[in-house]
């Protein structure tokens, strides 16, 4: 367990932010966007677990905060060439898996997709869907700073899983997709 007895250490004062191995690096370095991202991404998620109340769900959605919080330690932790790192807290593919497994079982009970939809419906879909959105943006980050460093593949894996199932959730939320927004192209003109 990681124990905190001060909040401010004062370190990053100068716009340097430490990574897990002891070395620093710019807080606005592509590695420490995805790293922020994703921390904004767990945070919309905690949205929709209060939005979700007592639904089962909502325990999926605390599992995959503290998944969030591996994830964010993965990012912030560089892969060394050809070193074994058995000290490095890594996302692995049992957890990309158990996302899938989630994935399957929700959507064999949805409604077949006929349309675009629009993000919203019940306000526990709504909060389901901006999770969902800035996941998306948290793999954009990702994938930008794996072009620069050296990451995790199954950190990426599972930024891109985690984005399906919050749709795939959003649409449960939202009686099973027959509740769903669709999205009527051109229909403002």
């Amino acid at each position: 367990m990681v124990k905190l007895n001060k909040i401010y250490t004062r370190t990053g004062d100068n716009g340097t932010t430490g990574l897990v191995d002891g070395s620093r690096l710019p807080k606005h370095a592509p590695r420490m966007q995805a790293v922020g991202d994703v921390d904004e991404a767990n945070s919309a998620i905690g949205l929709a677990v209060v939005a979700l109340g007592e639904r089962p769900e909502a325990a999926w959605l605390t599992v995959i905060q503290n998944d969030l919080f591996d994830l964010g330690a993965d990012l912030a932790t560089p892969v060394p060439e050809g070193a074994d790192e058995p000290w490095a807290l890594r996302i692995i593919p049992s957890q990309v898996t158990r996302l899938e497994q989630q994935i399957d079982t929700m959507n064999a009970d949805l409604a077949p997709l006929d349309s675009f939809i629009l993000p919203g419906g019940s306000p526990a879909a709504a909060a389901v869907h901006l999770a969902r959105a800035i996941t998306r943006r948290a793999e954009r980050s990702a994938t930008a700073a794996a072009v620069e460093v050296a990451l995790n593949s199954q950190a990426l894996a599972y930024l891109n899983r985690l984005s399906d199932l919050l749709f795939v959730l959003a649409r449960r939320l939202n009686d099973n997709g027959a509740a769903d927004v669709k999205w009527v192209p051109g229909a403002s003109r």
